[in-house]
Order: C-alpha cells, then sequence, then structure tokens
C-alpha cells in the first residue's frame, strides 16, 4: 500500500514537471526573437536622438537657398492711408485770408517697389557655398548620432546575450546542487553522512539561487534599457539569439585608412575649417562696394478741403541704384579679418588634435581587440577542461570518494570558467565595436 503512494506521489510530481516544461515552452514561443538586425532596424526608425537628427538635416537642406543666401530681389507691396482734420488758414498774397475748421485731409499711395543687391563684394556667394557646408555638417552630425546609437544598441543586445548565458551557467549549477542535495540527503538518510554535510548542500543550494535572482534582475534591466533605446514600449518581452559572432578578420591599416575618411567626429573638424574659410571671405567682401537696383511703381492720391487744388492724383515708374563703399570704420574691418584667420588657423589645430586622438584610440582599441581575442581561446579550453573536471568530481562525489567541499570547488570552477568564457566574447565583440564606430563603418 505505501509503494503505491509512494507511486501516485511520483507520477503527480512527473506530471507537474510535465506541465511546468509545456508551460514554458509555450511561454517562450510567445515571445519575441529578437535580432541584432532587427533591433537596429527599430533603433533607425523610432530612436528619438535620431529623429531630432534628422529634422536639424532637413533645416539645413531648407537654409541652402538662393534666397537666404542674398542672391534674389526683395520685391514689396505697400499701401498708406493718411487722414487728418485740421483747423486751417491759409493768407494769399492779395491779402485775402482763407479759413476753415475740421478741414478734411486725405493721401492714399499704394505700390510695388523692387530691392536687389547686385554687387556685394561676393559675400552673397560665399553666403551661398558656407549654407551648403552647413548642410554637410548637418549630414556628418546625422552620422555621428546614427552610429553612436547603433553602437549602443549592439553593445546592449550582446550584453543582453552575455547575460542570458550566464543565466544558463547558474541554471546548470542549480542542477547540479540539486543533484548534490538529493544525495546528501541519501547518504545521511543511509548512515553514510552526517547532517552538517546535508546543511552545507542547502547553504550552497540556497546561495546559488541568490546569484540566479540577481542575474535575473540584471537582465530584465538590461532588457528594459534596450527597450528604451529602440524608443518603444518598455514592458515589451523578448529573447535575444544566444549567439556572438565576432569578426576576427580585422586590420588596422584598413581601419586606419577608413578612418580617416569617413570617421564623423574628424570630417566634421574638416567641414568646420571650411566654414571659417568662407566666414573670412564673408568679413572681406566689405572691402569693395555694395550696389543694389531699386524700382517701383506708385500709385498717388490726394484729396484737400483747403488749398490751391483739392484734388492731386499720380502714378509711375521710379527708378536708380544705391552705391556704397566703407572708407573708413575705426579699423573694425582689420580687425574681424584678423579674428577670422585666428580662427581657421585653430579649426586646423582642432583638425590634427581629433586626428591625433583617432590615431590613439584605434591603437589602444586594436591592441584591446587582439587580447580579447586570444582570451576567448583560452577562456574556451578552460571551459572544456572545467567540464570535464565537474563530471569527474561528481562521479567520485557519487561514490563518496571526494569531501563536499572538493565538489563545490569544482562546481564553481565550471560556472566561472562559463561565465568567464561568455565575458571574453562580450568583450572582444565590444572592442569590434568600438573600433568600427571609430572607423565610422558600422552597417547591417
Amino acid at each position: 500500500m505505501r509503494k503505491k503512494v509512494n507511486n501516485m506521489t511520483n507520477f503527480r510530481k512527473i506530471l507537474s514537471l510535465v506541465i511546468i516544461f509545456i508551460f514554458c515552452i509555450i511561454n517562450m514561443n510567445a515571445q519575441e526573437v529578437l535580432t541584432i538586425e532587427n533591433a537596429v532596424k527599430i533603433a533607425l526608425e523610432n530612436n528619438y536622438e535620431i529623429k531630432i537628427s534628422k529634422n536639424n538635416l532637413n533645416i539645413d537642406q531648407s537654409n541652402v537657398s538662393l534666397g537666404n543666401a542674398g542672391i534674389l530681389p526683395a520685391l514689396t507691396a505697400n499701401i498708406v492711408d493718411t487722414n487728418s482734420l485740421q483747423n486751417s488758414s491759409q493768407t494769399l498774397q492779395n491779402g485775402n485770408v482763407n479759413t476753415l475748421d475740421n478741414a478734411k485731409n486725405n493721401r492714399i499711395s499704394y505700390g510695388v517697389n523692387l530691392d536687389w543687391t547686385i554687387f556685394d563684394g561676393f559675400r552673397m556667394f560665399a553666403r551661398l557655398d558656407q549654407l551648403k557646408e552647413l548642410q554637410k555638417l548637418g549630414d556628418e552630425q546625422l552620422k555621428l548620432t546614427v552610429t553612436t546609437r547603433i553602437s549602443d544598441v549592439i553593445s546592449t543586445y550582446f550584453d543582453l546575450v552575455q547575460q542570458q548565458q550566464q543565466l544558463s551557467a547558474l541554471d546548470t549549477t542549480i542542477v547540479i546542487s540539486n543533484q548534490r542535495l538529493a544525495l546528501a540527503q541519501n547518504r545521511f538518510s543511509i548512515g553514510k553522512a552526517s547532517k552538517l554535510e546535508v546543511l552545507n548542500a542547502q547553504v550552497d543550494l540556497n546561495a546559488d539561487k541568490t546569484s540566479v535572482l540577481r542575474q535575473k534582475e540584471l537582465y530584465k534591466n538590461t532588457k528594459t534599457l534596450l527597450n528604451q533605446i529602440l524608443a518603444r514600449d518598455l514592458k515589451t518581452d523578448y529573447k535575444v539569439v544566444d549567439n556572438t559572432e565576432i569578426n576576427k578578420q580585422l586590420l588596422l591599416p584598413e581601419l586606419t585608412s577608413l578612418a580617416e575618411k569617413q570617421n564623423p567626429q574628424l570630417v566634421t573638424q574638416i567641414i568646420n575649417r571650411k566654414i571659417s574659410e568662407l566666414q573670412l571671405k564673408q568679413i572681406r567682401a566689405n572691402r569693395y562696394p555694395t550696389i543694389r537696383l531699386n524700382s517701383g511703381y506708385a500709385f498717388v492720391n490726394t484729396e484737400s478741403s483747403l488749398g490751391f487744388t483739392s484734388q492731386t492724383s499720380a502714378r509711375g515708374l521710379n527708378y536708380g541704384f544705391t552705391a556704397t563703399l566703407n572708407l573708413f570704420d575705426g579699423f573694425n574691418q582689420s580687425r574681424n579679418e584678423k579674428i577670422a584667420k585666428i580662427q581657421i588657423e585653430n579649426s586646423q589645430l582642432l583638425i590634427e588634435q581629433q586626428k591625433l586622438s583617432l590615431n590613439s584610440q584605434l591603437e589602444t582599441s586594436y591592441q584591446t581587440y587582439l587580447t580579447n581575442l586570444e582570451l576567448i581561446d583560452l577562456e574556451e579550453k578552460n571551459e572544456t577542461i572545467a567540464k570535464q573536471n565537474l563530471e569527474i568530481t561528481l562521479e567520485k562525489f557519487r561514490i563518496g570518494t571526494i569531501t563536499t567541499l572538493e565538489f563545490r570547488t569544482a562546481q564553481l570552477n565550471y560556472v566561472n570558467a562559463k561565465v568567464r568564457n561568455s565575458n571574453a566574447q562580450f568583450q572582444a565583440k565590444l572592442s569590434e565595436i568600438a573600433l568600427k564606430e571609430l572607423a565610422g563603418n558600422i552597417t547591417f
């Protein structure tokens, strides 16, 4: 009868485990499998900083126009209506005096005026070129924002991959700790082990469960962070692909060549130098005369209650030109040109500084990249050795030829080896991302 009850209890336990297993499979299938390509695509579409940079670029593109540069004429329409009520008195040459109280006077004029600067020392053309360079600057700033945000997405994504692998390692140690506790209880029940061995196994199992809880907390928080970068619902649940592919073929000379051509920060400094040069051209334009054409067509009608004429009307075309030349402005022209030249010099110094900083970052990042590649090979071997050691130790523990301390040491060595291997792959991936970001070559 007791055996039958035990069988029924075991059957219920097995059934419960099967139900839990099926539920976990269903739950996993319901989760979105987020690939790195899809994550990057979502970020490019949703990320707020990228959207703002795109809008700023649209503003720069709209500013590139002949009118904004001052090349096109300005045409205005105007109307002026003037009325007055006056007590008027007029003394004529013959001595007669005409007076009128509340004399009403009215004057209305309307027409169109044209104002066109046809020469300003080529300032308008330098201004147009400057607007084009500002558009290029906005384009590079957008590239920098996109590169930075893609780098954030990839780094956070593979951080999740690493944490997912670490969770798997900790789940493995939970299984092993449960086996150890079951063995300790069995050995205690038949008198081959003390209660202390059971308690130690329980304490270590609880410690492993605590580590799992902490890792799950970090994993969930990192998922929330990635959702934030992707600018989507923070509660969106998903899982990442449990694989880290590392490009092991990166070469420093190729990266350096790419960085000198397309690193957004370096290109930005080069564009800033060009903008400073165009600013000097605009300042030098003040040394030349400015010539403006003006023309218009006007209608004028005047009514007066007192005077020689009671009504006057006129219409017609007016035209002419204005020429101005700065002869002396208190030496401000020379001062402004001197300052503009200094700004050009500073722009060149910033370019050289950026190149030096870029090459330094490439050198150090590439050395870190090579070191991490070596660590991957080392940690993969360590994990294989630690796994073999654990399997042997587990068999010896089952037959009681080693102590619980030796078993726990082998168990922790295996878990730590898996964690170090996962971390080595993650660090290598970060190095790869950093190098591609410096080279301006992060693409998917």
